[in-house]
């Protein structure tokens, strides 16, 4: 029985995770159960990577030709390379178009959350390209296109693009705008990609 015990308490010793030494390896002396840094588990890796590839405005307008009142992306929150693409647009009522549209009841117009969502499809397509600065891309088709419920000043839009296929000059993709996790508007678009001029 006392022989048990020690070769139990060995045991428990051996499973129970250890901190580092101070200077030591942290490979050396990580638990048996966690993994070394260079060991995560490939989603946890994945996420990492997204999220160190937030994209603030100062880059958007480094990788978006579009400039006020027509730039429809504050930031970009997540970009999976070839993908999928995460992005946020504030709706303000300051925005020029509610002015007419409609005055006393203002509704962000449906082709603009439409142009919200190519935009940030954009962001994710052209941040993939080393010579950004020289192309250009066009939307050339929407199909699909759904409208839910209305955008109206104050609401945050969540838009989700995800690539459905990238070719040397066109890509296609599927794209969704949220607020607060209701959907407001969906859409397959088509773009090609040019060189500037």
């Amino acid at each position: 029985l006392h022989s048990r015990g020690r070769r139990g308490l060995r045991d428990a010793r051996r499973a129970a995770p250890r901190l580092p030494e101070a200077g030591g390896d942290r490979r050396a002396t990580a638990g048996a159960g966690a993994p070394a840094r260079g060991d995560r588990p490939p989603a946890r890796r994945d996420r990492e990577r997204r999220s160190a590839l937030e994209i603030g405005i100062t880059e958007i307008l480094k990788i978006l030709p579009h400039r006020y009142p027509f730039l429809l992306v504050d930031r970009i929150l997540e970009v999976e390379e070839g993908k999928r693409v995460v992005g946020i647009k504030n709706v303000s009522y300051n925005e020029e178009f509610f002015q007419g549209h409609f005055p006393g009841n203002p509704v962000m117009p449906g082709v603009l959350i439409v142009e919200a969502m190519a935009q940030v499809g954009g962001v994710g397509l052209l941040a993939s390209f080393p010579d950004r600065e020289r192309k250009l891309i066009y939307l050339t088709g929407i199909d699909r296109c759904k409208f839910r419920r209305p955008v109206v000043p104050g609401d945050q839009l969540l838009i989700e693009v995800e690539m459905v296929s990238i070719r040397t000059r066109i890509s296609k993709c599927r794209a969704t705008a949220k607020v607060g996790g209701a959907l407001c508007a969906e859409a397959e678009l088509l773009s090609t990609i040019l060189e500037r001029p």
